[in-house]
């Protein structure tokens, strides 16, 4: 897609962080804003923010685990501005840091209904409209370098973005077969600066568990992630790498360098048939 200009993009947890800032980065460049998220509150504000700056936006509150919310966003979309052109199916949530056994079934409900049915439902949603246009258009799904590598303690959350990143792998074979003018791009960042670590304020009541007494070891490690997302790459420079890979036509988009090299260690690891190490100390991780 070499003009935005004018164009339609839908962005859904759009209210902050990574998607608040393709949201930003897409009204730069002329384009036409749909800000979807659960959070209504910090929708309401962003959509008056890009407002006073002079966007085009529109806020819908949606929750993506529901299809038929998400049905509706298409719908809503469609009715404002007529066409959508760029889809970002980027709302996503953390999950508990606890060992795979002792996760509860809520919980893997949770993190499985955002981060893995709310791109089902978007591609679901979306793709068909966009094939219906005929036109130019972009399909982005928002996974994570965890999609690529695992680590303990985040289970759901490994699972789900390993099966976004197989998800739009399908996509791109599929439109590239039938000859399509929609494309398709995983994001698959490391750390950057953004509020997933306090993703369970948005956690349904019905899906809440009673906490648990947590170990040394899991106590460590949440603390090295908050402190590696806090000193992590603004959400501001992953948006600019989105909006090039949306002009070039580029599947993967790895925004992180340090991450594409453990990427490439774990794949000479799986080559060599040896077994999977974890390195505490890429993490900063202490344990004395």
């Amino acid at each position: 897609m070499k003009d935005f200009n004018g164009k339609v993009a839908v962005v859904t947890g759009g209210a902050s962080g990574i998607g608040r800032a393709m949201a930003d980065r897409f009204s730069r460049e002329g384009m036409k804003v749909v800000l979807a998220d659960v959070e209504e509150t910090a929708l309401d504000r962003a959509v008056a923010e890009m407002k006073a700056a002079g966007a085009q936006v529109i806020g819908v509150r949606t929750d993506v685990s529901d299809g038929k919310q998400v049905a509706a966003l298409a719908e809503k979309a469609l009715a404002e501005f007529g066409a959508v052109h760029i889809i970002c199916n980027n709302a996503g949530v953390g999950g508990e840091g606890t060992p795979t056994w002792e996760q509860a079934p809520e919980t893997w409900q949770w993190v499985i209904n955002v981060n893995l049915w709310g791109v089902i439902h978007g591609v679901r949603t979306f793709v068909p409209i966009m094939l219906k246009q005929g036109t130019e258009a972009h399909v982005v799904n928002v996974a994570s370098m965890a999609g690529l590598i695992s680590g303990p303690l985040l289970a759901p959350y490994y699972a789900t973005k390993h099966a976004v990143v197989a998800l739009t792998e399908c996509l791109h074979y599929e439109l590239a077969v039938s000859g399509s003018r929609v494309k398709a791009s995983v994001l698959c960042p490391g750390f950057v600066s953004t509020n997933i670590m306090d993703s369970k304020r948005n956690r349904p009541d019905e899906l809440r568990v009673e906490e648990r007494t947590r170990t040394p070891i899991e106590i460590a490690m949440e603390e090295a992630f908050r402190k590696q997302v806090e000193s992590g790459m603004p959400a501001s420079s992953v948006a600019d790498l989105v909006l090039d890979a949306i002009h070039d036509e580029k599947f993967y988009i790895f925004p992180h360098p340090e991450a594409l090299e453990a990427y490439t260690k774990y794949s000479q690891t799986v080559l060599a048939q040896q077994n999977p190490v974890l390195n505490l100390e890429r993490l900063a991780v202490r344990l004395d």
